[in-house]
């Protein structure tokens, strides 16, 4: 009876690896031909025309692929990314939200990033950092963690107690993992501080931040209405004008998408 329950097993044990192996051969086979799709109508249809003034000739070259399989996540992407870009958040959207559907591991962080920064719908995008966190931890998008997102979500919110608190665990963390926060986490972290009128504890923030990038014109503007907050007007005054000689000399918030949005509290001369 032993063995016959062995034998049972074992056989039981190879269909299941059996189908183990089939299945990944499966994968693979379906991996190896949606690649051969974006690599015919994105590098070698999309890519060949520029967006911002073909944007018919990029669209059609990804409804080809779509109409190949319409299933890859990353045509989807594609689709919505220069929408976004051209400030039409809607249309990117309904994209993105297909490029999400088909593989959410890797789009949902950057779905809540441009919920975040270029769409604005914070609520939204504090849902989807969220059940990013849920999945894989804090982990980073665009160079910040999705803390620091839902941290600046809540500032636009109006939520800036919270804000507070996000950003100083978060920032905890990052010291004791990299020795440092990041500068302009250190900004935005004051930045909560000043919106509650803690000024002393804000310029505390601030000078952290200076000391990673020295001219940085926001961190100096909302220094100085701190310091004039605290009546010390002569250094105001200073501060004041080395903040404006600094943003027309290009030193201001320098992330990649700056290009296309303008930050929360950036400061536009």
């Amino acid at each position: 009876m032993t063995k016959i329950l062995i034998f049972i097993l074992s056989l039981s044990f190879m269909q299941c690896k059996s189908q183990v192996n089939l299945n990944t051969v499966a994968s693979e086979s379906i991996r190896k031909k949606q690649d051969s799709i974006i690599k015919k109508y994105v590098t070698n249809c999309a890519e060949k025309f520029n967006y911002k003034h073909q944007m018919f000739e990029w669209q059609n070259c990804l409804d080809e692929g779509l109409k190949a399989d319409s299933t890859i996540a990353y045509l989807w992407q594609q689709k919505a990314m220069p929408y976004f870009k051209a400030r039409k958040y809607e249309i990117g959207m309904n994209y993105l939200d297909k490029a999400v559907f088909y593989d959410s591991r890797r789009w949902l962080s950057y779905r809540a990033f441009i919920k975040c920064i270029f769409a604005k719908t914070y609520q939204d995008a504090i849902i989807d950092f969220e059940k990013c966190i849920d999945t894989e931890g804090n982990s980073y998008v665009m160079d910040h963690t999705y803390q620091f997102h839902i941290a600046l979500c809540n500032l636009q919110l109006n939520q800036f107690k919270k804000a507070e608190t996000i950003f100083s665990k978060d920032i905890e963390e990052q010291e004791k993992e990299w020795g440092e926060a990041h500068y302009l986490d250190l900004f935005y972290y004051g930045i909560s501080k000043y919106e509650q009128g803690k000024w002393k504890e804000a310029i505390v923030q601030f000078d952290k931040s200076l000391k990673q990038y020295p001219k940085f014109s926001e961190v100096k503007y909302y220094k100085s209405i701190c310091l004039l907050r605290l009546n010390d007007l002569e250094n105001s005054k200073i501060l004041y004008e080395q903040s404006k000689e600094d943003a027309i000399n290009g030193y201001s918030i320098n992330e990649d998408n700056n290009i296309y949005e303008t930050y929360p509290y950036q400061v536009r001369w």
